[in-house]
């Protein structure tokens, strides 16, 4: 028992705050994810999806959310940020400039968490196979299934991918944090907005912002091995 501890103790003291802070949010996120799909697939929080939704809407006019009609339209603004079309564009933009920047180790890092992130929320969906709300009318067009929310795991890969990439050419914390917050925040509201427009229930958003986080950590830590691994081999 004493030597797994010192194992244990010995393992930590070689990692650094971020890489452990990354398992715990993969490990968590994951355990997380994979309790709220056994509740969404046992029904038990439907009545309170259904619930948010609905209080989201006028009670004699469904198809009108509440508050003002300049919230509404914000919000088809904001939801278009999680859009396939946006991300895709996004993300080939980053990859031209990283490409001709010399960065190209940085290009097919971003190229693989996204495509790979799709790839993975894509199958959670034909395998959940949830069907989209129908207690209020959709504001937006809805095709795929409903659980994860692609916008908003999508969004949390692309945008914590960039905000990630960002962070390690930053050099004061300060900067790091501002791009983290930034890559956080606008995948909190892309998400929140797929609510507010019908086309999802709160708790495919929650999935799809879990399923993003976790993914995105994922790419970062094995990002961070095969640069800590570049290190010892140059060392050598």
């Amino acid at each position: 028992m004493s030597q797994l501890v010192s194992r244990a103790i010995s393992w930590l003291g070689g990692h650094d705050l971020v890489v452990l802070a990354g398992f715990l949010i993969v490990i968590g996120g994951s355990w997380m994810f994979i309790e709220l799909t056994d509740e969404v697939r046992e029904g038990t929080t439907q009545k309170f999806d259904e619930t948010i939704l609905r209080t989201l809407r006028h009670p004699d006019n469904p198809s009108r959310t509440i508050g003002p009609r300049w919230l509404a339209e914000m919000a088809r603004d904001i939801t278009a940020l999680g859009g396939y079309a946006f991300l895709g564009l996004l993300v080939a933009a980053v990859a031209g400039f990283l490409w001709l920047d010399g960065k190209h180790a940085a290009m097919w890092y971003l190229l693989g968490a996204v495509v790979s992130g799709f790839l993975v929320m894509v199958a959670l969906k034909t395998i959940i196979n949830r069907p989209r709300p129908d207690v209020v009318p959709h504001l937006s067009a809805a095709i795929s299934t409903s659980f994860p929310s692609g916008h908003s795991m999508m969004s949390a890969v692309v945008f914590l991918t960039l905000g990630g990439l960002l962070e390690q050419l930053a050099e004061s914390r300060p900067l790091k944090f501002y791009f983290l917050s930034v890559a956080l925040f606008l995948s909190l509201i892309v998400g929140a907005s797929r609510v507010y427009m019908g086309v999802h229930y709160p708790t495919d958003v929650l999935a799809g912002w879990t399923g993003g986080l976790v993914w995105s950590t994922i790419c970062v830590l094995l990002m961070r091995l095969l640069q800590r691994r570049a290190k010892i081999e140059k060392g050598l």
